[in-house]
This record gives C-alpha cells, structure tokens and sequence, in this order.
C-alpha cells in the first residue's frame, strides 16, 4: 500500500497582464521617496532578477474560493473519484477571499468550506478547514493529507493551494509585479501501487526571520485609506531561502533512501527564477554536483508568483503535457519544496 497523487488539476486565469502594463504606475521606495530610475529601466531589471515577463490576474467577479473550486473539480475529475467518498478538504491559501475592490479579507466561513459548498458535496463526513503556512501551504497540506491517510483516519483527500494576490500588492511598490492569482489541486489516496510519498521535512524559522514576509502600507504616504498590502525585505528572503532550503531538502532526500542520482525533477515553489535556480545549484553543490540541465522545470516567466498554486500547477501542467520538454514518468523520483512566509520552509520526496 502506498499514498499517492491520483489527479490533478490547476486553474489558470485568463486575464494576462504583461509587463509592458507597468510603465505607467509611480513606483516609489519605501520610504516614499521617488525612484530615480524610468520605469522601462525598473520593468528591464525586475525581468533580469525574477524572470516574469507576464502573470494572470483573476478576473473581478471571481475570488480565492472559486478558483480553488475550478482547480479541485479538474482533480476529482482526473482522479475518476466519487466526490462524497472525500474524508478531507484541505485549503492552503493566506488572504482567504478578498473580494475586487474591497479592503477587507473574509475568511468566514473557511475557503475550504466555501469549496465543499461549491462542489456541492452533501455528506458532513467530509471536513474541511484551511491551512495558513505561507507559500509552502500546498506541500504542508499533502503532508498534513498523508498523516491523516497513514493514521487511518482518511482514504481519500483534497488538497489546494488557490490564491489572488493582485489584490493585495501595492502599486506604488516594485514587487507588486511579482505577484499572480491562481490554483492547483491534488487527490491524495490511499492505493495499492507502488511509490507516492517517501518523506516529507518541514521547519518554521520565525525567531529573527518572523516578519520577513508582512502586511505593510502602501509605499505611497499620500494615500490616506486603511488598506495594507503584501510586503518583503527581498534580500534577507534570498539569503535565508540559499542557506536553509538546500539543507532542507538534502535532509529529505537522505530520509528517503534514495541518492541524488535518482532525482529525475525537482519542483520548487515559482518564487523568483534566480532564487530557485541558486537554490537548487545549492543543493547540488552539497553532494559536489552541477544541476543537471532541466532538473528544475520553471512557469514563473508567464504565470507570476501565485503562492500555494505554484507548485501543484506546475505539477499539473507537466503530467498534462502543457509543459514544453518536460514529463514526468511512472516510477520518476521527484522532490516538491517550498519556502515563504512564516520563515516556513518544507520538501517531499515522492515517487511518481
């Protein structure tokens, strides 16, 4: 008996905004001072360091609840699952529902029970509930799907990871443009095939790296409303995510039994390509190896940063064959790693 990922399915918005589209805003620094910089300059040097050249935003009428419901319907459908036959319905998401044009977040009741009600599924056997762990909130709750399996409690489970954070970047701040909207949805099973989950690692940093990640007010002091934005000291994230991550995932992988050479993909949470790319060459480094060329399959550069989604839509998309030169094929051994706000970091190594 294993627990594995027996269907997929990710939502991707339909509204494309380009980078182009920013050469109009007053980006300003945090201190509200002006850039002394063109736009077109700041927009050519933000490609450079993240690799976004375009992310999709939800359109208006649409919140976090509804595209996690959109994703986790293409799960159970892939899945060839009856929906009332779920134990479990686990939401990772950090802004619950905000709705266009609104300054608030609801978060009551959970996503997750928003989503229960948009399937529509009637049994109350299934329980739902949110998971707040920042961006690895997807991974935490495979692993969180893949205890309840384990202890006997749950046969069968629905993980997503759904997010709109165009809604709370501030314009007037440069890494608004990073962030996209977005979801990705997994059925987490009991099976009698081999493989699934091999090990999983976790660890919360939040002694001196706590507030890393925060909510903030607009860069803009002119702008006198009560609404607070997404915010992030860039580099202490990149430094933090280089030193730690690498170990983190090592220490995954040696769990698991299987050696380096055995990794076929490592799917890592789309936070910023040179991140993830010094990342990786990191953890190659650990066993003195160079990253073996299309070890790390990338969406950042036309989705954005979408959280929670980007794991589980970049997962999707591969095994969907969306994914130019990229596949994942039975038996592949694959590592899922996260890292984001908390400091929360966390890996699985999982057989496909």
């Amino acid at each position: 008996m294993s627990i594995k990922i027996t269907g997929t399915g990710s939502y991707i918005p339909a509204n494309i905004e380009k980078n182009e589209n920013f050469h109009n805003h007053e980006f300003l620094n945090s201190d509200g001072s002006i850039i002394k910089a063109s736009n077109e300059v700041i927009v050519r040097k933000f490609k450079a360091i993240t690799g976004i050249d375009e992310r999709r935003y939800a359109k208006n009428h649409l919140n976090t609840s509804d595209l996690a419901s959109f994703a986790a319907e293409k799960a159970i459908e892939d899945a060839k699952i009856n929906r009332e036959d779920l134990d479990y319905i686990i939401v990772a998401h950090n802004y619950g529902d905000v709705r266009h044009g609104s300054i608030q977040s609801d978060t009551v009741p959970s996503i997750a029970s928003r989503v229960k009600h948009l399937l529509q599924i009637k049994t109350p056997n299934c329980k739902a509930y949110d998971l707040l762990f920042g961006c690895p909130g997807w991974v935490e709750g495979v692993i969180q799907a893949n205890a309840f399996i384990n202890a006997g409690i749950a046969k069968k489970c629905l993980v997503i990871g759904a997010e709109t954070l165009s809604r709370i970047t501030d314009p007037h701040d440069r890494d608004s443009m990073i962030y996209s909207d977005g979801a990705g949805a997994v059925i987490v099973e009991q099976t009698t095939e081999e493989g699934g989950v091999i090990s999983h690692n976790s660890a919360t940093y939040s002694l001196d790296e706590a507030h890393y990640l925060y909510f903030g007010e607009s860069n803009n002091p002119e702008l006198d409303d009560n609404r607070r934005y997404i915010k992030m000291y860039g580099r202490k994230i990149y430094e933090f995510a280089l030193t730690n991550v690498p170990l983190a995932i090592k220490s995954c992988l040696e769990n698991s039994g299987y050696k380096i050479n055995d990794v076929k993909k490592i799917l890592i949470h789309q936070a910023n390509e040179k991140m993830d790319e010094a990342i990786v060459k990191r953890f190659y480094e650990l066993y003195d190896m160079a990253m073996p060329e299309g070890i790390m399959p990338m969406t950042i550069s036309k989705l954005g940063n979408s959280s929670v989604a980007t794991v589980p839509t970049l997962y999707d998309q591969i095994l969907k064959g969306e994914l130019e030169n990229q596949e994942i094929n039975k038996g592949d051994v694959i590592i899922f790693a996260s890292v984001g706000a908390g400091m929360n970091i966390n890996a699985i190594v999982y057989k496909h």
